[in-house]
This record gives structure tokens, sequence and C-alpha cells, in this order.
């Protein structure tokens, strides 16, 4: 069952709650973080992506950009911008993007939980990834990147958490410029954070990282690496638990820079072999499994994978894995996705018109759309003990970096 504690957040001043709150470090460039920030002192970012305060050319896995954040951190909270909780705490995180609403627990999960099965992976992570978090984490002694967990959702947790956002303020409430709305309750009263434990803790047998499998990977080295000199603090890490009725994935699209030396019309017999193709007259936005859309050299080609030509396991059903098999391997010759320089990947949240902007400009060759992941699908892959091919989930919206920071 999970194991869930309160803790002492880092948190802002309300003050400058709107100020602080920043985009999730691993969604912004360099380049990017230092535009997002550039007239905003009190942007996280200068915590999270620190190098935006250093030379341009510096390496941002250099320990002088960890130092740095470290600087920045102590900076921000001896000038009262970050203040940190009293006593440990639950705390309610609504988001609303476009009129839909989720709502999640902020608390910390055991990374022994991690380590033993507790909450399920679906994801492989990358070395290099998991390296800068470690040092990050391991040189500011905090861990500024949430985790975001799902979980099968629970009546009885739906019902505390909503009598407490009903019958308290909160503590934050603002709409960032992305138009997405944040709003965080604090949950201080032991009685009820007693109450929300018990329940994680007889209720939930399970959980599923949704987002941040390199963080909770990070967490748990960084505890190890620790050793003695670890606090009891670092025996948990930084999530965020959304029960999974309130969450939605959203499309992952690829691109790729070429065509493995094929001409156009080589490329279409070869799709010809394992879907239907047919031209169409606007962008294709898959409606169901197992549709695809593809722009190339100025129009949409619908692409409806044949019966026989799939798996029908977790695993070998999912569109993903279908592109990744008939077209991205057998056709282009990407073998593997996580280390090929000749993909990229767009979460939807970009839109179509990002796929065609980048093909028309000759960066790219081609684009596909495809249809989402199912919660349920990620649930049975993690429940299997497989992994998913990379870049298959885009959740949206995102929690934002620097309003809940969990000290080790």
């Amino acid at each position: 069952m999970s194991k869930i504690v309160p803790f002492q957040a880092l948190r802002p001043d309300p003050q400058y709650a709107s100020r602080v709150a920043s985009k999730p470090y691993d969604v912004l460039n360099s380049h990017e973080a230092r535009e997002e920030a550039a007239d905003n002192p009190y942007s996280f970012l200068h915590i999270t992506k620190s190098e935006i305060d250093l030379p341009l050319n510096i390496d941002t896995h250099s320990q002088e950009v960890y130092d740095k954040a470290k600087e920045n951190l102590q900076s921000f909270i001896e000038k009262g911008i970050l203040i940190e909780e009293t006593s440990p705490c639950y705390y309610i995180y609504q988001l609303v993007m476009n009129g839909r609403s989720q709502t999640g627990l902020v608390c910390g999960s055991s990374v022994d939980d991690y380590e033993a099965g507790v909450i399920k992976k679906h994801e492989l992570t990358r070395p290099d990834k998991e390296a800068d978090r470690i040092h990050h984490m391991q040189t500011i002694r905090a861990q500024t990147g949430n985790v975001f967990l799902a979980y099968n959702s629970v009546g009885a947790i739906d019902d505390v958490i909503g009598s407490w956002k009903r019958d308290h303020k909160a503590v934050y409430d603002f709409t960032a410029n992305d138009g997405i709305r944040h709003t965080i309750w604090i949950v201080d009263d032991k009685r009820t954070t007693d109450a929300i434990t018990a329940l994680f803790a007889t209720e939930v047998p399970f959980t599923y990282i949704a987002d941040g499998h390199h963080r909770a990977a990070s967490a748990a080295k960084v505890r190890k690496a620790l050793g003695t000199s670890a606090s009891s603090a670092s025996d948990y890490f930084l999530t965020t638990l959304f029960p999974s009725d309130q969450l939605a994935i959203m499309d992952y699209n690829r691109l790729v820079h070429d065509l493995n030396g094929h001409s156009v019309e080589a490329f279409i017999d070869g799709l010809n072999k394992d879907f239907f193709v047919g031209r169409v007259d606007k962008p294709v936005q898959p409606s169901q499994l197992h549709e695809f859309g593809l722009y190339m050299d100025g129009g949409w080609y619908k692409l409806v994978a044949k019966e026989g030509s799939y798996s029908t396991d977790p695993i070998g059903i999912l569109d993903v894995t279908i592109l990744q098999k008939n077209i991205l391997d057998k056709l282009l010759g990407i073998k593997d996705p996580r280390t090929d320089k000749r993909i990229d990947f767009v979460g939807g949240i970009r839109g179509l018109q990002e796929l065609e902007r980048r093909v028309n400009s000759g960066e790219m060759k081609l684009a596909f759309s495809l249809y989402p992941v199912s919660i349920q699908q990620l649930f049975d892959i993690a429940d299997s003990g497989q992994v998913m091919p990379p870049k298959s989930t885009w959740f949206e919206p995102k929690l934002r970096d620097g309003l809940l920071t969990h000290l080790i």
C-alpha cells in the first residue's frame, strides 16, 4: 500500500507566488529559460535553470551551475521570497486548463515504495538526465521538481480533498501567462492529514509515475549517495498524486529529419504494406487507435494500420509501438529513438501547426501525428512490468516549479 507523508514545504510568500512559479525545468532549454526569466528576478528558473545567470557558453552540467543554483536558492530564502512551513502539511493543488479541472495532493512519497515497485514505472531513464538531477539535488539539498503520480480514484479521498477546498481559503490562486489557473490550499489540520495518510495506506495499493521518471530515480540515488549524512526527509520525494478519472493524456508526435535515402514515392510504397494510405486536404488529428497523420512535401496523409501488422499485447498494440516498428525502424532506419539524432518529439500541446512549421522550414522532412495513449493503457503496461517506448505520453497541464519545494 502507498506510504505518503506531509512535509514542511519551502514555498513563496503569497505576494510573490505568481512570479516565482515557473514552467518545469525540463520543458525549456537554456535559451528559452533566459528569455522567460529575463525581466523576472523572482522566477524559480534562477534555481532550476541557474545557467541563465552565468555566461552563455557555460557547460550546463558543470558544478558551477549547481553551485549557482544553491546560491540563488539561499538568496531567495534570505530575501523572504521563499519561506519554510513551520509544521508538516499536505497541499492541495488544482489546475484548470481550457475549462477542465484536475486536483492533486502534494506530499512526500516513500523512496522505499519506489524501490519496492509500489510506485510503478512505465519508462526507462537516461543516465545523463539522472546525473543532472542528482547533482542538482545533492548540491542544493532540495527537490525542486515535482513527480506527477496517478492512482485509481478513491471516493473517500475525493471527499476529504473536496471538503477541504470548499471550507478553506487558498493560499495561492493565480492564472499564469499561458492561461492555466493554479490554486493551492494548505492542509494544516493534523486530524485531516492523519486521515489522508491512512486512506492512502489502506485504499491505494499502487501509484503510477505519469511524469517525472528521472526525478524519481534521482531522488532514490541521492538518498543512497548521501548515506549517513542524509536526513530522514530524503526517505521521501516530492510528488503530486492525481486520481485517474481527472487526468487526460495528450498526443506525443514525431518529426524525422530525412527519408533514409528513399524517394517520396518509394516511401509511400513501403507504407502501403502495413497501412491504408490516403492523401487528405486538411491536417490529420487522429480520432481513434491505429490511425496516424503524416505530413510531408506540403501535404497531409491519413494512415490506418492494417490488421495483422501489429501484435495485441499491451506494448505491441500501442500506436507509438506500431509507428516505431513499421515505419521508423522498418522504413527509416531509426532503431533507437532515445539516441538517434534524426528524430525529434513534439508534445500535442504545441498543435499540428508546429509539425507543419518545422517541416515547411526544411528543418525536418516529415512529421507524424498520433492518437494519445490512455490512462488505462499506461496502468496496464506498468502493472505488467513492461516499459513504453520513449516519449509515449504528454500530460497537460503541467505543475509549476517553485510553488512547493521539498528540503532534504
